[in-house]
């Protein structure tokens, strides 16, 4: 089920995670190193869930009527998941992946080189539509754009890239809301003005385990996402609430949000 809302910034942020106000965890206090890139995917991605399956027909949509032509993209956070670079193939010369973890660049890298045969049914849903179709070969062509490298999001430069994607980072890298609201403005601020982008969100979450380890999140939902996105963005931003299927995990609301937009000057 799919919830386009429209939604006016309003509240002042605090720390919420789950509606219960907690002790801040900011990003800088976690260990990311010990973050297992084939465990993350195998539990997240390993098949194709219909949730995500709906945030890449929008998102394909989006780019496509876009009309970016030979630009420069990056795909903030890009972590295990290469779906919202993938969005982008059709309309890079050059395609940048910005990671912190330095097992998530390593894992970047290895898939940059030829990805598993596990993406195809991804690449499935981009290539329904023709502007995607005219790619025959997706692996040559991420190959022939891509470079993953190890950066902090809080340090991306303003204005540089055409088109970008920040998936379920400004929302699963602390419990601490400031963070989130800089979290997000960063990654708009880096795109050139009127440059389309996507952003995804795992909605009220407490957190998360990948194999032995446990990892922060901030609890947001759609007016928060709104809050983010006001003065970065223009005002047409959409943003959408997808639902459907089992939950992917314990400790979230069982919604996903997706915000696309363009930045605004």
């Amino acid at each position: 089920m799919v919830d386009t809302a429209s939604v006016t910034a309003s509240t002042t942020p605090e720390t919420v995670i789950m509606d219960t106000v907690l002790p801040a965890h900011r990003n800088a206090d976690v260990d990311w190193d010990t973050f297992d890139p084939e465990i993350y995917r195998t539990h997240n991605y390993l098949s194709l869930r219909d949730d995500d399956r709906q945030i890449m027909v929008a998102m394909r949509e989006f780019f496509a009527d876009a009309k970016v032509t030979g630009g420069r993209g990056v795909d903030v956070g890009a972590g295990a998941n290469l779906y919202p670079s993938l969005a982008m193939l059709p309309f890079c010369a050059r395609l940048d992946l910005r990671e912190f973890s330095k097992p998530n660049v390593r894992w970047l890298n290895q898939q940059i080189k030829r990805y598993d045969q596990k993406w195809d049914p991804f690449w499935s849903v981009y290539r329904q539509n023709r502007i995607y179709a005219r790619i025959r070969d997706p692996r040559a062509a991420l190959a022939a754009v891509a470079n993953a490298r190890q950066f902090n999001l809080f340090g991306l430069p303003e204005r540089r890239w055409d088109l970008g994607t920040m998936f379920f980072v400004a929302c699963s890298m602390s419990n601490d809301i400031k963070e989130f609201y800089e979290a997000v403005a960063r990654f708009v601020r880096a795109l050139k003005v009127g440059a389309p982008f996507a952003v995804a969100f795992m909605e009220g979450s407490a957190g998360y385990p990948v194999g032995d380890a446990d990892f922060p999140a901030v609890g947001i939902h759609v007016q928060e996402v709104a809050e983010s996105l006001t003065g970065v963005a223009y005002d047409d931003v959409i943003i959408t609430r997808i639902t459907g299927g089992d939950p992917l995990r314990d400790g979230y609301s069982g919604g996903m949000i997706l915000a696309m937009g363009r930045a605004a000057g």
